[in-house]
């Protein structure tokens, strides 16, 4: 298959690119003008150059049979300011338009689009089992999500078939939020965050590059899944697990007040905030799960290369 990606330097990005090579596909990485990324060439993939501003995309985008959209910039690099608002909204919001727009141009479409979301889109459920099919949240990036999709969902009308891959919390030893979480651990200053009772909905970058692999290769997965292990567990639990691989003392918290003074309104929506989703689209189309049980996954996650 010949496979499009933009956000292919990030997280995700780039263990699909890699997977996908691997296998033998044709992987094109969408590359904005004047990338330090722009060049790279392999046997089994090329850049393309694309303009989110205006949706001109580089003709060798054209005949792929699949788009992989995780472009959008990070969530948790500053505080939520008007502008960084702004700014990850049009990282995600109007990149996707341009996105769809440019497929929209293609006499040739691609037969499936999967373009990243997050579980962030039910907002904070407190101890609420959350699937597919709950309602969005009201927050801020509940309501960010929601317009993310919203602008993927219209590819659907193309004659596209949509997969809106909801991320949970990704574990990865090199990027996401694992290094931040071992990071206090390794001075002897871990433990929980607030009260500790919040749900934390996980999963191993290994499981969504599988993941994703299935949203692209089946025809029958199609609209909102949920990217998260089938085994959610508190905040306290969580540390307790991370403690006892890194051999590590918990003892110590973040208190609440403290995180809220510190980050503002991403305090309550990253780290304090509460969701408790199941995967049951992916149980649904009999996945198993690589790594579902926390402890011997964050053993597998730290000692990889």
């Amino acid at each position: 298959m010949k496979i499009l990606i933009t956000g292919s330097t990030g997280l995700v990005g780039k263990a699909l690119t890699t997977d996908l090579q691997r296998a033998g596909h044709i992987v094109c990485r969408l590359i904005r003008p004047g990338s330090s990324s722009q060049g790279e060439e392999s046997s089994q993939g090329f850049d393309v150059t694309w303009d989110p501003a205006t949706g001109e995309l580089g003709g060798a985008g054209v005949g792929a049979d699949a788009v992989v959209n995780l472009a959008g910039a990070s969530i948790v690099d500053g505080r939520w300011t008007p502008a960084r608002k702004i700014e990850l909204r049009t990282s995600r919001v109007d990149t996707t338009r341009a996105l769809v727009n440019a497929l929209a141009r293609m006499s040739a479409r691609p037969r499936v689009l999967v373009s990243a979301s997050a579980i962030g889109i039910y907002g904070n459920r407190g101890d609420e089992l959350v699937t597919e099919a709950s309602a969005k949240g009201t927050d801020f990036l509940s309501d960010l999500a929601a317009d993310w999709e919203a602008e993927a969902s219209k590819a659907e009308s193309l004659g596209i078939r949509v997969v809106l891959a909801r991320f949970g919390i990704i574990l990865a030893k090199h990027g996401g939020a694992l290094p931040q979480m071992v990071r206090p651990f390794q001075f002897g200053i871990g433990g929980k965050i607030g009260s500790g009772q919040q749900w934390m909905s996980w999963i191993v970058l290994e499981d969504v590059i599988q993941l994703l692999r299935v949203a692209i290769e089946s025809g029958g997965v199609r609209g909102p899944v949920n990217f998260v292990s089938p085994q959610p567990l508190r905040n306290v639990e969580f540390t307790a697990a991370l403690a006892d691989v890194l051999h590590r003392p918990a003892f110590f918290s973040a208190p609440a007040f403290a995180l809220r003074l510190a980050l503002g309104e991403m305090a309550d929506s990253l780290l304090l905030s509460s969701q408790r989703c199941l995967p049951r689209k992916a149980e649904g189309l009999s996945y198993g799960f690589l790594h579902s049980e926390i402890s011997e996954a964050l053993r597998n996650v730290l000692s990889s290369k």
